[in-house]
């Protein structure tokens, strides 16, 4: 059996952040990946261009976090937002502050972000497995450090069993699955005594059964509001762009608002999209009769190419129950408002979401309350820690997850040095 000083478990970007962190301050290092490379997760991330993080301070972090924030106060001062891009930029990566804050790198390639952070491992000494899938982790002797008799771990793998001083367990939650995250840490995390809470694909595409939806495949609306309700209550409102796919909805807002409605979706919710939110009523009112004014002699389905893109249009009409070759000067006031209703009102009843194969995160996981939050290693099981999406935090979209994933790996990687030395 070989002994190890610190096994990191997952190669993505908590992970390498957390081998390379704990290696540079000391730390004899093993990463572990069940994968053929590295990050392969990264390389799909921010649609292959890698939204690495938010260009905004740590209040601006704090105010996106959906699960658990105070839980990264100590995290994000381990490594904030101009720290992580100093850190890219200082491996040779120069990076961009595109709309919303959002940062990417400058050449728009995820592997630019990978390939920096494989080479923050050779650099610090990390000694990288690939293909070397974890099975399973046991642990004896756990005592205090200093104690004189450390905690040590078995961590079973499909080439070895190695013993270990340390373990960082950074794999992932269950989205995208296809990249190899499928809830391993989850189940080692609940046989070593952690709670594990109730887990729900997040940042996920819509599904909805209106029968007009399909006909839109593919149409992006811009500056909507979408607001989500459950019961007549709102709990989600925001302006920005959604898409129609064959079975729903997706785009920025749709993503933001599921993270909102995971594990809610047999409360039955409402997603109403507000098509003008730059206009109250009686203003659209005004537009609609300006409009009709200047075609009073055209059929009511030629008289929208002003208000609406043209796609759009055949549902809009369908949905007003107003003719669409009655004369648009013969239209009454009462269609009008109606008209104004649904255009203001397009009201969609999702059914569910694209489950973990097409979000973005997972919500839930390793309970915070089993973890301490200033050095993220395990209340239960000492010389154990936890980084990145197997913990129960996360984001709304913009970059704030990687963050997260990132400052975790930072403050784990550091911590587990640090109970290393005082072994």
């Amino acid at each position: 059996m070989n002994r190890l000083s610190l096994v990191v478990i997952g190669g993505g970007p908590a992970g390498m952040m957390a081998a390379g962190t704990a290696a540079g301050h000391g730390a004899s290092v093993t990463l572990l990946e069940k994968n053929e490379k590295l990050g392969k997760k990264l390389y799909i991330t921010g649609k292959g261009r890698c939204n690495l993080t938010n260009n905004t301070d740590i209040p601006g972090l704090m105010s996106n976090i959906v699960t658990n924030p105070r839980f990264l106060h100590s995290a994000f001062y381990a490594m904030d937002t101009a720290s992580l891009m100093a850190f890219f930029e200082g491996k040779g990566v120069p990076l961009k502050t595109e709309r919303g804050g959002r940062v990417f790198p400058v050449s728009d390639y995820s592997g630019d972000i990978n390939d920096a952070l494989k080479a923050y491992l050779r650099m610090t000494g990390v000694r990288v497995e690939l293909n070397n899938a974890v099975q399973n982790i046991a642990h004896s002797n756990v005592q205090i450090p200093n104690s004189g008799n450390p905690a040590t771990f078995k961590v079973e793998t499909t080439r070895a069993v190695f013993e270990a001083d340390a373990i960082i367990i950074a794999t992932g939650g269950l989205s995208y699955p296809s990249t190899g995250s499928t809830g391993d840490g989850f189940a080692w995390a609940k046989s070593l005594g952690h709670v594990v809470t109730t887990t729900y694909p997040s940042l996920v595409p819509m599904q909805a059964p209106e029968p007009w939806i399909p006909a839109l495949t593919g149409l992006s609306l811009k500056n909507v509001r979408c607001t989500a309700n459950i019961s007549k209550k709102i709990i989600f409102d925001e302006i920005g762009e959604i898409m129609f796919t064959p079975t729903g909805i997706t785009g920025p807002l749709v993503l933001k608002a599921s993270a909102f409605l995971a594990g809610k979706w047999e409360q039955n919710p409402t997603i109403s999209i507000d098509l003008k939110p730059g206009l109250t009523a009686e203003q659209l009112d005004t537009r609609i009769l300006r409009d009709f004014s200047e075609s009073k002699n055209k059929d009511f389905a030629n008289a929208l190419d002003g208000l609406l893109p043209q796609r759009l249009i055949d549902t809009i009409i369908n949905l007003s129950n107003i003719p669409p070759y009655k004369k648009v000067h013969n239209i009454t006031r009462a269609e009008r408002q109606n008209l104004i209703h649904v255009l203001k009102n397009l009201t969609i009843r999702p059914t569910g979401n694209a489950g973990y194969k097409e979000a973005v995160i997972t919500q839930g996981g390793v309970s915070t309350k089993d973890v301490n939050p200033s050095t993220l290693m395990s209340k239960r099981c000492p010389g154990l820690f936890f980084a990145g999406e197997v913990l129960d935090v996360d984001a709304l979209t913009g970059g704030y997850n990687m963050q997260i994933a990132f400052s975790t790996g930072c403050l784990a990687g550091l911590s587990a040095a640090e109970f290393l030395a005082g072994l």
